[in-house]
Formats: C-alpha cells, structure tokens, sequence
C-alpha cells in the first residue's frame, strides 16, 4: 500500500509535498487518556514506516505534550523528508496543578492555562515558544488557531478576535513568511465561514478545516472552497469522520461534531452506509477518501493513538472505492450534485 502525495506550490513560493494521510497529532498530547511516551513513539514509527510525512500539532494539545513528543521523533530525521505544521493563537501559562485547565480532556499533562492571544507579539512568542518544544529551525505552515464560534462562543466574541488577528498576528505570520521562518500560512478552524472573511481580507496559503468538507457537510462548496481553488490556496480536512459517526456507523452513542448524534444524522449516516455496502466499500473508507476528490485539498489528518489506528487510518487511505459510489449517492440525495469526486 502506497500513500500518495501531492505538491502545493501557490505562485512559485516554493513546494511542499503532503502525504494524502497526514498526522493529526492531538491524541499524543493525551487527548481524552494518558498514553505514555513509549507508546507515542510506536505509533509515530508506525506512521513513518508508513510512509506518512505530514505531522500537524499545536501548543494547545497536551499543553506542549505533543510538540515535545515530536521533538524526539523527528530529531535527526532530515528536514526536508516530511512537512510540520503547528498553530498561533494561544499562549500557555504555568499555574498550579489544581488550576489547571482540560482538566478532563487532556491527561497527564502539564499545568498550564491557556490563553487566546492573536496579537502581533503574541504571535511572535507562540512561534518562539514552538520552535523550541519541537526543536526545529522552521515551521512549514502556521495556522491561526480556532478563530470560530465553536471556540469562542458568538459571532460578536469571533469578530473581536479576528479584528485582533488580522492588525496585529496576520502581519506577525506575513514577516515569518517573508523571513523564511515559515513556508505557508492560514488557520485551522472547525467553521469555513471565517476562513472565507480570511480569504476575501488577506493572503492566505492554505486553511485547515476541521469537520466541514465530509460526506454528511457539504456548504463549504457553495462558495469558499470555489474561492480557495481560484486563489491557489490549499485544504487540509480534518475531522474526515465528523468526530465519530462516519468511522463508527449509526450505532447507539454514536458522536457527531463531539456530541452524541441526532436522530436526523443517525437516519442520514444509515442511508449513506446502505449505499456504500451496497458497493462492497466501508463507509469509514469513504469518508476518508470523499474530501481528497476535491482539487485543493491537500492531506487529510485522522489522529491515532494507537498503532492499530494508525493501521486503520492507512486502509481507509489506500482503499479502492468505485466511481459509481459517488454516483449513487448524488442519486440518492445524500451528496450535494456539485461534489467533486
């Protein structure tokens, strides 16, 4: 089984190949349990070995944990063998243990604060932050990090942060990028609609987009993903199985979106997964593979915790899906007539 790559080069800035699998790596900062370091290693040598050579992490995931577990890993690997990127728009404060906060989320982990700051120097200290947990000497993408309503509550409370990104930490990411420090630039959100604001106000490189271009989402194509592929910008999707229910099925205690699904997804996901055993594929598959149809996609990044996850993760990639599945499922209704596939 042989992971495919392809080559983002917006305006001959300079090529970066992701692997069509990448490395969604909040589940090494111990994400919902503790795994303990010699665990993370297996399952990123099992990655490597793989052929996987996209990694994606943040400050905020295990508070550090993550970054510095890839720090180990990567050391000694060549530079140019594989693409990093990590995220802005938080800063971690040391407090006592008790104070904490993901208390509940993230585990055996250090006692951190997390604080939103999307500033031009605060942009600066997040990178300088970064570049020593994860012991490299650049970043390849920057990605301002949960600029949404899911993160910060109402649409008023978002604008005021990305009012406060684009004057002060979208310069900070525009001087990296002149200096070399990082080769691309764009957010990770679990919304499209601001990364679309983001677009139509700046120059962006490519986006992360959590949860919104899938097999149950389509709305993004009625005009940001159109805008993205006019500008040359680049996707990476993740959240490819909508938190759960595109990997697990429409069973009982089903998640949707990290919460447990409505009745009308269940129904939904039930239809979709008739049409794919009709055709011999797993709905886990096709879900996977459904957002790289897309002409700006770049990578999609499932995590994995364990190494028989990341073995999933490898199948779903490489798995052979009929061009009639795509068909009967616009036939059905269940996907948008438009989706490229």
């Amino acid at each position: 089984m042989q992971l495919r790559t392809r080559v983002w080069d917006r305006n001959g800035k300079g090529a970066l190949s992701f692997t069509e699998l990448g490395f969604g790596t909040a589940p090494l900062g111990n994400l919902y349990r503790a795994i303990s370091d010699t665990e993370a290693d297996a399952v990123l040598t099992r990655a490597w070995d793989m052929g996987l050579r996209y990694f994606d992490t943040a400050p905020l995931y295990g508070f550090g944990l993550s970054e510095t577990r890839l720090n180990r890993f990567l050391r000694g690997k060549p530079r140019g063998d594989y693409v990093l990127s990590t995220k802005i728009g938080r800063l971690l404060s040391a407090c006592p243990p008790d104070t904490r906060d993901g208390v509940g989320k993230w585990f055996d982990v250090p006692a951190r604060r997390e604080v939103y700051d999307y500033s031009f120097d605060g942009t600066l200290r997040s990178v300088e932050f970064s570049l020593e947990r994860l012991g490299v000497d650049r970043i390849d993408v920057l990605y301002a990090h949960d600029l949404d309503v899911f993160n910060h509550g109402s649409a008023a409370a978002l604008q005021a942060r990305l009012d406060e990104f684009i004057g002060g930490g979208y310069r900070a990411l525009l001087k990296l990028r002149e200096e070399g420090v990082i080769r691309a630039f764009g957010a990770g959100v679990n919304e499209w609609q601001p990364c679309q604001w983001l677009t139509e106000r700046g120059d962006f490189d490519i986006f992360l987009l959590a949860g919104r271009y899938t097999l149950l989402e389509q709305e993004a194509l009625a005009s940001f993903l159109p805008l993205a592929q006019e500008r040359g910008i680049g996707i990476v999707i993740g959240g490819p199985y909508n938190s759960g229910i595109l990997a697990s099925g429409p069973k009982p205690g089903a998640f949707y979106n990290y919460n447990p699904a409505p009745p009308e997804i269940i129904a939904r996901v039930e239809r979709i997964q008739a049409v794919c055993a009709h055709h011999d594929v797993r709905l886990v598959d096709a879900a996977f593979q459904f957002p790289l149809r897309h002409p700006a996609v770049l990578s999609v990044i499932p995590g994995g915790q364990s190494v028989s996850e990341m073995e999933a993760n490898l199948a779903a990639a490489t798995a052979a899906i009929p061009p009639a599945l795509w068909a009967d499922l616009k036939a059905e209704g269940l996907m948008r007539p438009d989706a490229p596939v």
